[in-house]
């Protein structure tokens, strides 16, 4: 029974902060809207201006890579500044360029510089900042306070393309950019501003902001960390898991189309990914608090294996192809719970947001040539087997690296004022 129990401890945690992973998943989801809500553009802005599919979309893999570029850099200012300061001003960037989509003019140097303008956006929405300060508050709580926070691209990964649809059906492609953007921030923006403050983000007084002083967080120090084994482990992972996780998402429905499934079925299938993981990522959550994160994260990241494994052998079938999908959706609401509560166990909480920001590095990369990777092997062999081999042998590397950390330093992580 002790499994389940919930602690007074974590009571008073949500009891205090409740607002906080909310607020921060709200953040969190409008930080992927480029991502999650790109797909129903794609076809209507390649037609319009008579682009190949890739050229449309390799403006995202401009974004992520310039986040994987900067994301130490930002982790260290989080650590330094506090992180409200960025995510209330980012989340009116990032939404403001997303709408700015809608202004392209058919040039390819004005389509390069739209997405400039969204990976500048994306740098002061980036996972690091939401995560930061839910540590900073939470304790007997964190894993599921994570999980909370991070159900923000889980509920943009619904939402979003629904939103989108309607909105370029009802007005077209470039109305419904900027229009969709700013609904959005009509919802999310009111709630941050309110409600997210971290520690380091000091409270109120009168109605104004007040600093106040820093909390004396414990941990290492960023070069100690990131020479530690512990940490290219967590690199490995991130980057093994984040490039086959995406690819397997991204390519789910052409992977049960290639084997016989009809279109509408499989995109059925694919929709079970999606609601999956939001019950992976609460679960991941709930359980990071109980059993040990090295265990939880490798039983986890195993998942996508039996996936793979059932689409390779009797993949045709509709329960192989159901299951598949739902293993898959679990895994994908447990991939960065896993890494941000494995990071602040491991390194504390004194320098989490530049730790955090390198793994994030690994994980950018990872979206950024992961689909791209699975288009390889298709294109190169007709078909995605090879692709889910190797899968299956990157997600095995990813839950060996995960398994084998050894008893974290900084279970009590920081001041939980």
């Amino acid at each position: 029974m002790a499994l389940f129990a919930f602690s007074s401890t974590a009571a008073a945690e949500w009891r205090k902060h409740y607002m906080l992973p909310v607020s921060a998943g709200l953040g969190f989801a409008t930080a992927v809207i480029h991502i999650y809500a790109l797909g129903p553009y794609i076809g209507p802005i390649s037609e319009t201006f008579g682009w190949s599919r890739t050229q449309t979309t390799i403006g995202l893999t401009i974004a992520t890579l310039v986040q994987a570029v900067f994301g130490i850099p930002i982790g260290l200012m989080v650590d330094r500044y506090g992180p409200r300061k960025f995510g209330v001003v980012g989340v009116l960037l990032i939404a403001t360029a997303f709408g700015l989509l809608g202004t392209a003019t058919g040039s390819d140097l004005n389509w390069y510089f739209l997405w400039c303008l969204i990976a500048v956006a994306a740098m002061p929405v980036h996972a690091t900042i939401w995560t930061s300060a839910v540590a900073t508050r939470f304790e007997a709580s964190r894993g599921l306070a994570f999980a909370v926070t991070l159900c923000g691209a889980s509920i943009s990964a619904a939402l979003f393309p629904v939103m989108a649809t309607w909105l370029i059906g009802a007005y077209g492609w470039r109305v419904a950019a900027p229009v969709q953007a700013a609904i959005w921030v009509g919802i999310a923006f009111p709630l941050i501003l309110i409600f997210f403050r971290g520690a380091r983000d000091g409270g109120k007084r009168g109605g104004r902001e007040q600093p106040g002083p820093v909390p004396d967080m414990q941990g290492t120090s960023l070069a100690s960390g990131m020479r530690s084994s512990i940490y290219h482990r967590l690199l490995v992972a991130s980057l093994f898991f984040t490039f086959t996780i995406i690819a397997l998402v991204v390519h789910f429905i052409p992977i049960l189309t290639d084997i016989g499934a009809d279109p509408l079925g499989a995109a059925g299938m694919a929709s079970l990914i999606g609601i999956f993981s939001i019950i992976g990522r609460l679960g991941t959550g709930f359980f990071l608090d109980r059993v040990s994160g090295s265990l939880v994260g490798a039983i986890a990241f195993m998942l996508p294996s039996i996936s793979c494994i059932l689409l390779l052998t009797v993949g045709e079938t509709f329960m192989a192809q159901a299951i598949a999908a739902m293993l898959i959706g679990l895994t994908l609401g447990a991939e960065t719970d896993v890494i941000a509560y494995l990071t602040s166990q491991h390194f504390g909480l004194k320098n989490f947001a530049a730790h955090y920001g390198g793994l994030l590095a690994a994980f950018s990369i990872g979206i950024a040539f992961g689909p791209l990777g699975a288009s390889m092997a298709y294109d190169r062999y007709g078909g995605y087997d090879q692709f889910l081999l190797l899968t299956l042998f990157f997600m095995v590397i990813s839950s060996i690296a995960v398994g084998s950390l050894p008893r974290p330093r900084f279970a009590s992580g920081g001041p939980q004022s």
